[in-house]
C-alpha cells in the first residue's frame, strides 16, 4: 500500500503556532537583549507578546476556519438550487468534468443517470469535482483556533525560558540562541520528513528564517539604543 501525507488540519495548525512561536518571540527577545539591561523586563515584554500572539493566532485560525465553513455552506446551497432549476446545466458540466479523465460519452451519460438518482450524493459530486470543497468538521474552526494558540505558547516559552534563570540579557541570549537553534532544527527537520521532502535541508531553512529575523531584531535595536 502506498503511503500518501494527506496534511491533516491539526499537523498544519501546530506547525503554522509553532513556527511563528518559535521566532517571533526569539526575535523579540534578541531584540531586547541589546536594548535592556534586565532580565525581569525582557521576561515581562516576552510574556505580553506571548499572550497577544497567542490570541491573535488562536482568533485568525478560529476566522479562517468559520470562513470556510460558511463558504462551504453557502456553495452547497447554490448547487441544491441549481441541481433543481438548472439540471441540463449541471448535466453538462458533470460530463464535462469526466470528459477530462477520458471517459466516452455513453458512460457518461449513464454515469449521469445514476448519479441523480440520489440528490445528496450527485450535490456532493459537485462539490468535490466541480468546486474541489470538501466538507468541513462542525467544530473544526474552534479546534483550529485552539491548537494554533495553544502552539504558538508552546513555541513561545522555548526562547523565552532561558531569561527566567539567567542573571543577564547575555546570557539569556545566549542559552535562548542555543535552545531555540536546537528545537527549531529538529522542529523543521520533523515538519520536512513528515510531508516528504529532504527533511535536512528543511530543518536549516527553518532554522535560518529565525535567525535573520532575530538578527535583524537584535542590530535594529542597537541601531537605537
Amino acid at each position: 500500500m502506498e503511503n500518501h501525507f494527506k496534511s491533516p488540519q491539526t499537523i498544519t495548525d501546530i506547525v503554522l503556532g509553532m513556527s511563528d512561536g518559535l521566532t517571533v518571540p526569539f526575535a523579540l527577545s534578541a531584540g531586547l537583549s541589546s536594548a535592556l539591561g534586565d532580565n525581569h523586563l525582557i521576561t515581562t515584554a516576552g510574556v505580553a507578546e506571548i499572550v497577544a500572539g497567542c490570541i491573535a493566532m488562536g482568533l485568525g485560525g478560529y476566522l479562517a476556519g468559520k470562513t470556510e465553513s460558511e463558504h462551504y455552506k453557502s456553495e452547497l446551497q447554490r448547487e441544491y438550487y441549481e441541481v433543481e432549476h438548472m439540471p441540463e446545466k449541471e448535466e453538462a458540466e458533470i460530463k464535462e468534468i469526466l470528459a477530462e479523465y477520458n471517459i466516452s460519452p455513453s458512460v457518461q451519460e449513464t454515469f449521469v443517470k445514476d448519479l441523480q438518482k440520489d440528490t445528496d450524493k450527485y450535490v456532493e459530486f459537485m462539490m468535490r469535482f466541480e468546486l474541489g470543497l470538501e466538507k468541513p468538521d462542525e467544530n473544526a474552526a474552534i479546534k483550529s483556533g485552539l491548537v494554533i494558540g495553544l502552539a504558538y505558547v508552546v513555541g513561545g516559552a522555548i526562547p523565552l525560558s532561558s531569561y527566567f534563570f539567567t542573571s543577564t540579557p547575555y546570557q539569556g541570549l545566549l542559552y535562548s540562541c542555543i535552545i531555540t537553534a536546537s528545537i527549531l532544527l529538529i522542529f523543521g527537520y520533523v515538519k520536512t520528513k513528515i510531508i516528504g521532502q529532504n527533511p535536512i535541508k528543511g530543518a536549516f531553512r527553518v532554522l535560518l528564517v529565525s535567525a535573520l529575523a532575530a538578527g535583524a531584531a537584535y542590530y535594529i535595536a542597537r541601531l537605537f539604543q
